[in-house]
């Protein structure tokens, strides 16, 4: 089998133009959706400095955001300071197999939520479609139990988005464009919770 070359130039050019997209839609964001996310810092920082907690959801790539910022937490953003608790919901296999295989793959997450949520915490979604029952159906416990949900959703915001206290919604199609701006926008709450709690100025 034979492939076909091509330019170092077009590689750049190829860079330059999905550079341009992502830039263009974070600049979008930035514009729309700013007040939305600062509401979310606020939310977040009082979470902790009640004592609470913040629980993390998500498929595939969502999930491995979701476990990411759950370690910037737990462990640390920029600075070293006391951990903060945070859980991420997939990274038990064997709760998530055990709950898939006697109940249904679409409470692996409404079953812990339902075991690890108490009054004060929060719950952060983070979905590209909006639309997965797993991550639905983790929502409307947290409203049940009285806690606040958050999302990082792409977008319409989907199903999930009615039952969110405050969404940052990636107007954008594709699941790796929605998840690099939320990844931005999560890396910025993890870098506020820090400053607001543990005094870090910049």
């Amino acid at each position: 089998m034979s492939v076909q070359s091509t330019t170092t130039t077009n590689y750049e050019q190829r860079a330059r133009d999905q550079f341009a997209r992502h830039a263009a839609l974070v600049q979008q964001v930035m514009d729309e959706q700013m007040p939305v996310l600062a509401r979310m810092a606020e939310r977040l920082v009082a979470c902790y400095r009640r004592g609470n907690k913040v629980i993390f959801c998500g498929n595939g790539g969502s999930a491995a955001d979701a476990q990411h910022l759950a370690a910037e937490l737990v462990g640390r953003y920029l600075i070293d300071r006391p951990a903060l608790p945070a859980l991420a919901l997939h990274t038990d296999t064997s709760i998530i197999t055990a709950i898939a295989n006697d109940y249904a793959y679409e409470d692996i997450f409404a079953r812990q939520a339902a075991a690890h949520l108490q009054t004060g915490d929060v719950l952060m979604v983070l979905t590209t479609s909006g639309t997965s029952p797993n991550i639905v159906k983790a929502a409307e416990v947290a409203r049940q139990k009285g806690c606040p949900v958050l999302g990082l959703l792409g977008r319409d915001g989907g199903t999930v988005l009615p039952l969110c206290d405050l969404a940052l919604v990636v107007p954008a199609q594709q699941s790796f464009l929605i998840q690099e701006v939320y990844m931005i926008a999560g890396h910025w709450l993890c870098d506020m919770i820090e400053q607001e709690l543990f005094g870090v100025g910049r």
